[in-house]
Formats: C-alpha cells, sequence, structure tokens
C-alpha cells in the first residue's frame, strides 16, 4: 500500500501539498484507503482518505463526539491562473461555435482537448510576470505542464461535468446531497451519516446560476413562475430544486438522491439483511410467476433501491413497460419500453404517466412498471391488473392500512372491491439502530380480498421483522395465500405445500450467492437468467 500511495502522491502533487498542511495543523496524518469498510463507522474517531478518481481526493476525519467532516482534496488555483482560467473559458465559448456538433461527453471532451490545444501554449517554465498581462486577444495562453494540468481539470469540471459538485457526484459513498443557500453543503455519507463538507458557492449569483444550469440540462428549466422542479441527472440522480428566492428563503436549495451506476442487487441487500434470503426467495417465487407487486413506504426507506433490485426475479424473456416522471428504475430486460412524462410545453403536448398508462395497455407488456404512483394513475393500474397485465410500482404508506386508504380514497379512487387485483405489499423503512440508520423490510403483506362481512379488504403478514432480534420472520410457512392458491396452481403442483421446498431451494441460492459473493447486480442476473433457462444445472454453485 506504502508504494501505491507514493504512486499517487507522484500523480497529485496537489495532495502532498494538503497533507503536508494537515500534518502542520494536526499533528496527524491520514490512513489512505482504496475503498471504505462499513465497520469504519463503529469506530471513535475516523482520518482517511480515498480517491474517486484523479485527481479527486475525500478527506474524512473526526470523531462520534465532536462530529465528522468531509473535506475534497483536488487541485487548487492561485490567483493569477484564476485569471488565465476565465480567458481560458471565455475563449473556449468563443471558439466553440466553430467546432463540429457533439451529441455525446465523448466527443465534448474531444472537442474541449482540442480548443484548450488551440488556446494554451504549455511551457517549461511559468513566465515571470502576470500571465493574464502577457496576452493580447486571440494570442495563446502560456502555462506550465502543471498548470495545464489544473486548467484542464477546472475547464472540464465547469463545462463538462458538474461543476462544483464533482468530487461529490463521484463519490460512491454518498447516499444524499443538501445544499440550503450559500453555507457549506451536507451530504448523508453511507458510512458516517449526516457530514458538513468544505463545498460551498461563493455567492447567491453562482447558486442560481447553478441550479438554473442543471435545470436547463435536465429539460425543466427552473424559473420565477415554475420554482419546484424534480428531474434526473446524466447518472440517474434524483434532484429536487426550489428555485425562486421568495419561496426558499435562503436563497436556491437543492437536494439530490445519488443511485448507483449499477444497482443494488437482491443478494447484496440480503447480506446487509435488509431483506432476508428467504423474503428475496418469496418476491422471486412473485415475480416469476406474475404476481403484482408494490414496494411501500416512507420517504427515503429504500422503496426505489429494493425495486431495482428485486426485477432480475422477473424473466428474462418478458416485455417490460415502465412509466415515470422522473427516471428511476433499471429493469435489466433485453425488452424494455421505457417512456418518460413531458411535463413543460403547450398544455396539449404534454403528457402524464396516466396518459402513458393508457398507452401501457395498447403495447401488450408481460409487466407494468410504476416508477411512483401518486395519483390518479393508480387507478389505471388497478385497470391494468385486473385485465390480467401484473404492475410493479412503489408507494407512499407506512402501513398495509393506510395503503388502502390512499388507494380507495382521492384522488385515486381505486373500488376497495378492486384492491384484491394487488398481490403482494412490501413495505419498507430506515430506522435507527445503534445511532446509525439502516433500511429494513418491516412487512410482506399479501392482499387476499374484500370481506364484506369484515366490511374490507383481508390480508395476511407472511413476513414481519423483529427489531430486538434484527430478523425477519416468516410467518407465512403452509400458510400462505399467495404461494398456495396462486402460484402453485399456477405451476400445476397435485400438493400445493410442494411451493414451500421450492422456496427453500431458492431462499437457498440467494444464501450461496451471498456466501460465494456473487452479489454484484450483473452476477446475480445472469446466475438468475441460467436458473430461469436450465434449472439447477445452470447455477455456478452446488446447492
Amino acid at each position: 500500500m506504502a508504494a501505491k500511495f507514493s504512486k499517487v502522491l507522484e500523480r497529485n502533487p496537489h495532495l502532498n501539498v494538503y497533507l503536508q498542511r494537515y500534518a502542520q495543523t494536526t499533528n496527524q496524518s491520514p490512513k489512505f484507503m482504496d475503498t471504505l469498510g462499513r465497520d469504519l463507522g463503529k469506530e471513535a474517531t475516523v482520518d482517511v482518505i480515498y480517491p474517486v478518481g484523479d485527481p479527486i481526493f475525500i478527506h474524512l476525519h473526526g470523531s462520534k463526539d465532536t462530529g465528522h467532516k468531509y473535506d475534497v482534496v483536488q487541485p487548487m488555483m492561485e490567483d493569477d491562473l484564476g485569471k488565465a482560467y476565465e480567458k481560458v473559458v471565455n475563449n473556449v465559448f468563443l471558439k466553440s461555435g466553430k467546432e463540429k456538433i457533439h451529441s455525446t461527453d465523448e466527443e465534448f471532451n474531444e472537442v474541449l482537448d482540442k480548443l484548450l490545444n488551440d488556446i494554451v501554449e504549455v511551457t517549461e517554465r511559468r513566465i515571470p510576470s502576470k500571465i493574464v498581462q502577457l496576452f493580447k486577444p486571440n494570442s495563446k495562453i502560456y502555462v506550465t505542464p502543471d498548470d495545464y494540468s489544473i486548467l484542464e481539470y477546472y475547464v472540464k469540471r465547469n463545462i463538462l461535468q458538474n461543476g462544483i459538485l464533482e468530487p461529490i457526484l463521484r463519490d460512491p459513498y454518498i447516499e444524499d446531497i443538501h445544499c440550503v443557500g450559500v453555507r457549506e453543503v451536507n451530504l448523508y455519507h453511507k458510512i458516517l451519516g449526516m457530514v458538513e463538507t468544505n463545498i460551498k458557492f461563493s455567492n447567491i449569483s453562482d447558486l442560481d446560476k447553478y441550479t438554473k444550469g442543471m435545470s436547463d440540462r435536465m429539460g425543466r428549466p427552473a424559473s420565477i413562475s415554475r420554482p419546484i422542479i424534480d428531474g434526473a441527472l446524466p447518472d440517474g440522480s434524483r434532484i429536487n430544486i426550489i428555485y425562486a428566492d421568495d419561496v426558499s428563503v435562503n436563497g436556491p436549495t437543492f437536494t439530490i438522491r445519488k443511485f448507483s451506476a449499477e444497482p443494488l442487487s437482491a443478494a447484496q441487500l440480503s447480506g446487509w439483511n435488509t431483506v432476508s434470503a428467504q423474503e428475496a426467495a418469496y418476491l422471486w417465487l412473485c415475480l416469476e410467476n406474475g404476481m403484482s407487486v408494490f414496494v411501500c413506504g416512507e420517504t427515503a426507506s429504500g422503496k426505489t433501491t429494493l425495486l431495482n433490485a428485486i426485477f432480475p426475479f422477473i424473466r428474462y424473456d418478458q416485455k417490460i413497460f415502465s412509466a415515470e416522471d422522473t427516471l428511476e428504475v433499471q429493469p435489466p430486460h433485453a425488452v424494455w419500453q421505457q417512456l418518460s412524462t413531458r411535463e413543460f410545453g403547450p398544455e396539449e403536448s404534454k403528457v402524464d404517466t396516466f396518459a402513458l398508462l393508457r398507452a401501457g395497455l395498447r403495447s401488450r407488456p408481460n409487466y407494468i412498471i410504476v416508477g411512483e404512483i401518486r395519483g390518479k394513475e393508480g387507478n389505471v393500474a388497478f385497470q391494468a391488473m385486473q385485465t390480467g397485465i401484473p404492475v410493479m410500482a412503489t408507494f407512499h404508506a407506512a402501513s398495509v392500512k393506510r395503503m388502502i386508504q390512499r388507494f380507495t380514497g382521492a384522488p385515486i379512487s381505486v373500488p376497495i372491491t378492486s384492491m384484491d387485483n394487488l398481490n403482494v405489499a412490501v413495505f419498507q423503512a430506515g430506522v435507527y439502530r445503534n445511532g446509525k440508520l439502516i433500511r429494513r423490510t418491516l412487512s410482506i403483506e399479501e392482499i387476499l380480498g374484500y370481506s364484506e362481512a369484515m366490511g374490507g379488504v383481508m390480508t395476511r403478514a407472511v413476513f414481519v421483522w423483529n427489531p430486538v432480534s434484527d430478523q425477519h420472520i416468516f410467518r407465512g410457512m403452509n400458510n400462505s395465500f399467495i404461494l398456495e392458491e396462486r402460484i402453485a396452481v399456477k405451476r400445476g403442483y397435485k400438493d400445493k405445500r410442494d411451493i414451500y421446498k421450492e422456496l427453500a431451494l431458492r431462499t437457498r441460492i440467494i444464501e450461496k450467492m451471498v456466501e460465494t459473493n456473487m452479489t454484484s447486480y450483473k452476477t446475480v442476473n445472469d446466475i438468475l437468467k441460467a436458473f430461469q433457462k436450465e434449472g439447477v444445472a445452470g447455477l455456478p454453485f452446488t446447492v
């Protein structure tokens, strides 16, 4: 590790400068780590540096008592170089109009490389007089190799990438990013929880320009007349912007919920005990056999994460239709019809989720996915289930009782007698254990049907979470309506109870994935696809 760190310092002299200054101030030296383990959150004090892609590093330091700090370490730009940077950027924008139109980030990067080569000349040493005074209009800018690296980083960071937030958005350990006015940006770190960063906007004008630019890039421009914007960044992260200062008192604010480039798998969630292997196996049987499953819970309870994790349980050869206003679902299927709402433009050109779902009913999908049900589109989802098309969705409800109340009340207004078109509801929550936020599946409920005698919808909790022991308890053994009366019947079992043997087999397969560390989303998807094609013989391990 020491030799590797020496090479890292050689490539990134700014990191060496930062460490020297930190040592002079604190008389301490952070530990360099390639990746972070979850045990880091258990330590009383933390002082580590990890890379998120050259030339950016993250320094985590502090303690449970005093709180943790999140410092971004990136190349530093002196005043003279800052003036040169401004001239470079101005020239880039002036000359870019003559370049070929780009359609991808790779092509844009090539254009920037060409423009930088035209605008900047690399010299062996910095010219003594102030750089900015040396130039006349259209003359080249002369900088040293080290200066050029810094200029290139900031030009690409601010034009091609995500500007001041680029270091944070690169970090795979971040869940949420919170910017409230020009104070320091705060974020939720997956291991240490809420931390304050050393990133902040210098003034309201810069923050205003940044939030406006982000909304424009998403195709959902923020304005005084449309101050609240929901959308997704190019990497799939969800963002909420509140733009107008008469609405957001402290200036423009935004919250970003980061999503991994590759979704988490059901095996990973099982390894973390978010769901048990048996719960995952149960959902596997449900989705492979065309059951409608909703993932419910409160905000930030892990609904979308779980939804994405269980998509591979749907047979690989099925057609998937998804309808969303913010693109978040990522089914791995080859035939996936992905549709998004259109919220802007003339009234007659707008397309909402309700309209997309109606179109979905005519496209003959095997599964319909609604990213999140909020309103009248919920009624169409139930109509789809009535026609025999299974539906998956997320929904804000903390319990099965609340879920039924919301679906049967306005504005969704599903007839209570139709609620049994939904087969299974999974309830997620974020809970604190030992001061740390964790996600858990609180229960899995089967929807049995409407009982006129009881005057309501009958449900059965087949799984419940015990918060004391942190265990997921299966209450549905020899008592599951969905397994016995829906899935076993559909699969043609002579003895319906044999379905529990199949549940045990699939539980063991999930456990084996965790034991052998074959838990990445792609790996799990490949294993499930092989099992769907060849059965146990297609598995890469014995069960």
